[in-house]
């Protein structure tokens, strides 16, 4: 990034109470843009080089719960070791022009052979009662040749115990059309702590008190998340289900929290398939389709030359419980909004 974007973010983010609304803090050296909220931090835009993807990493609630796991960039104890490239919130997919990008991090063996997403540029960052930060990036191929170029926006809001992001993404092939094939791996995934995986009631790894993978046990005592979706599928069944939200809720230190993201329906494939496991990871993913369901015919999107692809998500992060009737009426704001 070039250091007079910097400049000007930075003078865009000490503009305004440090104290009230969406601020933004920049810091060069570490590659992170640091987001928060009435004077306590949200989450961070992470686009440092041992990252294949930007991500916003971590994610926490108003009480400052952190809803995201810590492995592998900050290891909490008792966490899971596996898929070392889920890390916070991201956009990537797993087949891209046969390139697989999802599963791409510095602990694989094949990343020579998967894509990398590669933060170009901050375009905008403006704080106040609602917070936008606008980014580019490019889907690079191995070789070095650009698939796809990304502009990304996020707007970040607040509510009563209550967190909002909602993340536009269009993509544009950089040349040639760029076909993304069937996969279960994509597309908008975010990993989740401990807390709110579901019972498995089997041993598995986990991380150490000094946060350093250790044997598998069984440890369940702090899991407690369910999945629910707008169709209502609940628990391991809302996977390879569409719907047009899902929810995953859990309990931490005996208080409610849920998470939900939403589909919106103009989004390409509406409504989503959920890639929701119950190990953590929790993804919609709007161009797969036989790879859920054996009975329907393959899909792909296709993105033309001139004609770029936009999707738009909001996720949800609430210190409290939702119904689905509480989460139906976020899903009509969201889809009435205007920005």
């Amino acid at each position: 990034m070039a250091p007079k974007i910097f400049v000007l973010l930075a003078a865009a983010a000490m503009a305004g109470s440090a104290s009230a609304g969406v601020t933004f803090t920049v810091h060069e050296s570490e590659r992170r843009i640091e987001v928060q909220v009435d004077g306590e931090p949200f989450t961070d835009y992470l686009f440092h080089a041992d990252l294949k993807k930007p991500v916003l990493f971590p994610l926490r609630t108003d009480r400052g719960v952190l809803v995201t796991r810590g492995f592998p960039l900050a290891p909490q104890p008792g966490e899971r070791v596996d898929h070392p490239h889920h890390t916070g919130l991201w956009l990537d997919y797993g087949a891209v022009d046969g390139v697989d990008f999802w599963n791409n991090s510095t602990a694989s063996t094949r990343t020579a052979e998967m894509g990398t997403v590669v933060h170009r540029a901050v375009r905008r960052a403006m704080g106040g009662k609602t917070g936008r930060l606008d980014v580019e990036m490019d889907w690079v191929m191995p070789g070095g040749r650009i698939a796809l170029h990304e502009e990304t926006s996020f707007v970040f809001r607040t509510g009563k115990r209550l967190r909002v992001i909602d993340r536009i993404t269009t993509l544009s092939a950089a040349g040639e059309r760029v076909v993304m094939g069937e996969s279960k791996e994509g597309l908008l995934g975010l990993r989740v702590a401990r807390f709110l995986e579901q019972p498995e009631g089997k041993p598995v790894a986990l991380t150490d008190a000094a946060g350093k993978p250790g044997a598998a046990v069984l440890d369940e005592a702090r899991v407690t998340g369910r999945y629910l979706t707008s169709e209502g599928k609940s628990g391991d069944e809302a996977w390879g289900t569409r719907g047009r939200w899902a929810l995953l809720a859990g309990t931490h230190d005996g208080e409610a929290v849920t998470i939900a993201i939403l589909d919106h329906p103009q989004n390409p494939g509406h409504p989503t398939y959920w890639h929701a496991r119950g190990y953590g990871l929790f993804a919609a993913n709007p161009i797969g389709q036989q790879v859920f369901d054996e009975k329907q015919p393959k899909r792909e999107l296709v993105v033309e030359p001139a004609k770029p692809v936009t999707f738009r998500h909001r996720v949800l992060i609430a210190s409290k419980g939702f119904t689905p009737a509480d989460v139906e009426k976020e899903y009509r704001r969201f889809v009435s909004a205007n920005d």
